[in-house]
């Protein structure tokens, strides 16, 4: 699986540095952040990382532009290059502290032999008939032979462990502790069948209407769970490490990539900034991961747990699953219902606050 060593990451850095930047950028922040200054970017047009490094602001690309290569690959005819940073392992005793700095320097982690294996064959018993019954992707970004089975508090029990799993909810909260508050995101059973091709590279966090968010303020924090091993091989997950340093709109190819590769039940963590996507399956079986994701509490959900948990099963909850599927504040005076009252209120009557601020 390659765990990566200070001297290997150091000359994988030092390569990043001497990496040729997009017409007309030049080299702007130290070894291995990967900031460009924007030359003429100023003003409105510009957002300002440091006193020094300014960032041009851009309009919100269509579907089709970010994914043609133009003026913004980082060399002709290609992506950026992964560098060679192989993706870091921890153990399974590592802290959220430990996962979240992980993160925020690579963008990824894998920490290995998390979930027990008892757990993760309750999932798949449960999960079995809906990824069964789960049709394959209509396009290239879904994937023709994938199968994406959602609404997974609903449909299995076991898999609100790992949603309120305390190393995924303690990263999260602290990746994401600028924010006043964080919520699920999404939860999904990602099976890449035999034969699949490899997933266009992108940011999840471009699924915010291509919002640019100002670098270095993350907006989500992501986890997939490997319900089967996860290899080159199969179509484990692809990283291009350090990439969530790197301005937005970047064209990537395979060569750039490296392959998040795991045992079952572990978990790769990454962030909403870095470069990713679902690699190619080569084999003769089907690669499934649980794609459970967080993020902060005043955007909205991907996934909509309102309509995918029915109100029969939201009842039966604990009132912190609750909370972090939605029935919360989002923010100061951000999502109360009627009279000020706390979302909570809508299935656990008697039980909120009143005001704007978010319950303690």
């Amino acid at each position: 699986m390659g765990v990566s060593t200070p001297a290997r990451r150091a000359r994988a850095l030092q390569r990043l540095a001497a990496r040729p930047q997009p017409p007309g950028v030049e080299r702007g922040h130290a070894i291995g952040r990967a900031l460009a200054e924007a030359h003429g970017a100023t003003g409105a047009d510009a957002a300002v990382i440091d006193d020094d490094v300014r960032l041009p602001v851009h309009k919100r690309p269509t579907w089709a532009s970010w994914r043609t290569p133009g003026p913004r690959s980082c060399r002709p005819g290609g992506g950026c290059g992964g560098w060679g940073v192989p993706i870091t392992h921890l153990a399974s005793d590592a802290s959220p502290d430990e996962v979240a700095t992980a993160i925020g320097g690579d963008g990824a982690v894998v920490v290995d032999g998390v979930a027990p294996p008892a757990l993760l064959d309750r999932i798949e018993s449960e999960l079995r008939p809906y990824l069964d019954a789960t049709p394959t992707g209509p396009d290239e970004f879904s994937g023709s032979r994938t199968r994406r089975t959602g609404s997974l508090i609903a449909r299995s029990p076991a898999c609100r462990e790992l949603v309120m799993h305390p190393l995924a909810l303690g990263a999260a909260r602290t990746f994401l502790g600028h924010a006043t508050n964080i919520q699920l995101h999404l939860t999904q059973a990602i099976a890449i069948g035999p034969a699949e091709t490899a997933q266009p590279i992108h940011r999840d966090q471009w699924a915010f209407d291509f919002f640019p968010f100002p670098p270095g303020y993350e907006v989500q924090c992501n986890t997939i769970w490997a319900l089967t091993d996860f290899t080159e091989k199969n179509g484990a997950t692809r990283i291009v490490p350090g990439s969530n340093h790197r301005e937005d709109k970047l064209t990537f190819a395979p060569d750039d990539t490296e392959p998040a590769e795991m045992a079952r039940g572990s978990v790769l963590f990454y962030s909403g900034s870095v470069y990713h996507g679902g690699g190619p399956n080569r084999s003769n079986a089907t690669r499934i991961g649980l794609n459970i994701t967080y993020n902060v509490a005043w955007l909205r959900q991907e996934e909509n747990q309102y309509l995918s948990v029915p109100r029969e099963v939201a009842e039966t909850l604990p009132t912190d699953l609750l909370r972090l599927m939605g029935y919360d504040r989002g923010a100061y005076a951000l999502g109360y219902i009627d009279d000020l009252r706390d979302p909570i209120e809508a299935v656990r009557p008697g039980t909120g606050s009143t005001g704007f601020a978010v319950a303690g």
